[in-house]
This record gives structure tokens, C-alpha cells and sequence, in this order.
């Protein structure tokens, strides 16, 4: 399962469960019905955005509240006016001005591809090459905001941050040692751009 399509909630400082968003919800209601008095709290993994959710009622009812969210809730949008001008929109090509020197016109002139697909493929490559750093960069954010919810009074919290922005994840593993053992985990997750976890419950 990819961290972008999970959701954790956390029953004070133990981890209920890491999960996609229906099964997390079920999950987490099972859990207030069988008495949980700590205070819950739910995080998109891909994000570290705390959500808040409606667990009341019966489980149907919970999920069909998914549909009306403003989470996931998405309004319609108005039909694009229907485009006459240049471009292959069936195919999803758009024409638009780029500016470039003489010397980058004739290069891309000189290319056996033709200039269009020259410049699509240099874009493609440009993506790729960056990918992993804006992975990273995510990664790093979505652990900021979880970090900043849940142990922002924690001993070592500012020195925690600092080694986190600044790239030093052994020192930050160090920083955190003594944190509660599943927030210390869950933060050290969300680092992991390729990270993944399967559902499962803690107690």
C-alpha cells in the first residue's frame, strides 16, 4: 500500500491503526465503541495533515460521510470551452509561445525528432531527474506537520526539528530516541519516500 493513500490515527500517543481511509475510520470507531477515552487524532500520511472525521453513528454512516468531506469532496467542475485554435487536443497536445534564443532554435531544428518532441522529451526528463528530490522534500514536510502535532512538547522537539530540516536523519533518529515508541516510528515512516505499511492494528 503507498503512504499517499493512508491515513493514521493515534489514540493519545499509541497508533491505532495506519490504513486507506475507509478501513482507518472503521478501525478507529471500533475503538471509541470499545472505550477509548484518549484523545484521537487522524493523519493523512502523504501530507501529515491532521483530518478531523465524524466517527459517530453506525459504521455505514461514518463512511457514507467520506462522500461530503471537504477532504475528498470535489465540486463539479464547469465543461472546458471547446478549443479552435492550435494543438492536437485529442491527444492532449496544447500549443503555446515559448521563447527561445537563436542558438536553442537551431539546436532543437537540428534534432531528428522534430522540435515538439524534442522539447517533450527533455521535459520528461527533467521530471524524472527530479523526482526523488521532490519525493524527499514531501516526505520531510508530511514528517514536519505530523512532528509539529504530536510532539511539539516533547523533550528535544526544537533540536528534532532542526536536524530534520536540515537533512540529518541519523542525528534526528538520535533526537527522538526517547519519544513514545509509535510516534517515534510514525515519524520515522514518513521519511521513507518509498515507505509503505500494510493495516494493521496496534493496541
Amino acid at each position: 500500500m503507498e503512504k499517499s493513500d493512508t491515513y493514521t490515527a493515534f489514540a493519545g500517543s499509541r497508533r491505532i491503526v495506519t490504513a486507506d481511509v475507509k478501513t482507518m475510520l472503521l478501525r478507529t470507531r471500533e475503538r471509541l465503541a470499545a472505550g477509548e477515552d484518549r484523545t484521537i487524532l487522524i493523519f493523512e500520511d502523504a501530507t501529515g495533515v491532521q483530518i478531523d472525521f465524524d466517527l459517530s453513528g453506525t459504521p455505514d454512516e461514518v463512511l457514507a460521510r467520506l462522500a461530503t468531506h471537504p477532504h475528498f469532496f470535489v465540486s463539479a467542475e464547469p465543461a472546458s470551452p471547446v478549443r479552435t485554435g492550435p494543438g492536437r487536443p485529442k491527444l492532449g497536445v496544447v500549443s503555446r509561445e515559448v521563447s527561445l534564443l537563436p542558438r536553442h532554435w537551431a539546436w532543437l531544428e537540428a534534432q531528428p525528432s522534430g522540435c515538439s518532441a524534442t522539447l517533450r522529451r527533455l521535459v520528461e526528463e527533467a521530471k524524472k531527474a527530479g523526482q526523488g528530490l521532490e519525493d524527499v522534500l514531501r516526505a520531510r514536510d508530511a514528517a514536519g506537520k505530523f512532528m509539529w502535532v504530536m510532539a511539539g512538547n516533547l523533550p528535544g522537539f526544537e533540536e528534532a526539528t532542526r536536524e530534520l530540516y536540515a537533512g540529518r536523519i541519523d542525528n534526528l533518529r538520535a533526537c527522538v530516541g526517547d519519544w513514545p515508541p509509535d510516534v517515534r516510528d510514525h515519524l520515522l515512516r514518513l521519511l521513507d519516500p518509498t515507505g509503505s505499511d500494510e493495516p494493521a492494528a496496534v493496541s
